[in-house]
């Protein structure tokens, strides 16, 4: 594994995602989120902690670890690292769903986590060598991948409990799709529960009991996420990217600023200079 230098995230030749983590330079941290896709995070050097559903996971080289679809994760990476991050698309298990469109895998590891570590390592190999038929090869090395967490890892009587969870994060993903799509403009708690037809109230209940952070932190986080890009790809001040990523001004720009990355975002720009695009926030 010793071509693992680049982010490559195809769509046209593969039926999933397929990237070196973005975290792969170290003292990185991507915050709480989830998705639909299932997500598969193979290290192969250095070490990564994930949180899933509050709980701790320290991954060692060697190891896999399996992102379940509406499953609220957090990623940090202390030190470099060698990581290639499969998504696969929840359609992918439709045959095998249980109740309510739900599929869910185990986290616990297992005497075939060699298999699969070796199988997403050959499937990066041939993808960035591209010999003739590679294509072939990696998705019959992916379907062999599928049939190995549907038979060994699928849990074919879920927690009731996981099943709620997904149904309410399947809603709230509406509510969080909306605030990615105007994060830059005003968007109280009240405006946006009277968007959905929510009261205050219970949105905010959603949000801390179902993806375990609450509504400012979260909106907090996607503005930051576009503020980190703009710090580092243009010049604007740092008042004209608060103002340009939702922020009320640049005071509070900065305090959310510092608590991520522990330094204020004048001191970051002194420091760092411009990042290679590779570094940004996912």
């Amino acid at each position: 594994m010793d071509n693992l230098h680049e982010i490559i995230i195809p769509n046209s030749d593969l039926p999933f995602k397929f990237f070196i983590f973005e975290g792969k330079d170290g003292n990185y941290i991507r915050q709480k989120h989830w998705h639909r896709s299932v997500e598969i995070f193979a290290l192969f050097e250095g070490e990564l902690e994930f949180f899933i559903e509050e709980k701790q996971y320290s991954l060692r080289p060697g190891q896999f670890m399996l992102v379940n679809s509406n499953e609220v994760h957090s990623v940090h990476s202390p030190k470099a690292n060698k990581t290639i991050v499969l998504q696969i698309p929840l359609a992918t298990f439709e045959k095998y769903y249980t109740d309510d469109r739900f599929i869910y895998f185990t986290h616990s590891s297992r005497l075939q986590d060699e298999e699969i570590m070796y199988l997403i390592g050959d499937m990066y190999e041939t993808y960035l060598e591209k010999p003739c038929g590679y294509e072939l090869k990696v998705q019959s090395q992916f379907y062999m991948l599928i049939y190995i967490l549907v038979t060994r890892y699928r849990e074919a009587e879920p927690d009731p409990e996981k099943v709620r969870q997904n149904r309410k994060l399947n809603r709230l993903s509406g509510i969080t799709a909306y605030i990615k799509e105007n994060y830059e403009k005003e968007l109280t708690l009240v405006d946006l529960a009277g968007i959905f037809g929510y009261s205050p109230t219970y949105l905010s209940r959603m949000f801390q009991k179902y993806a375990k952070i609450n509504y400012k932190t979260y909106l907090d986080n996607v503005r930051l996420e576009h503020a980190y890009e703009d710090m580092v790809l243009t010049t604007y001040s740092i008042g004209e990217i608060a103002g340009r990523n939702g922020f009320p001004n640049s005071k509070a720009f900065a305090k959310v600023f510092k608590a991520r990355y522990g330094v204020m975002p004048s001191e970051f720009r002194k420091s760092s200079g411009k990042l290679k695009k590779d570094n940004y926030l996912p």
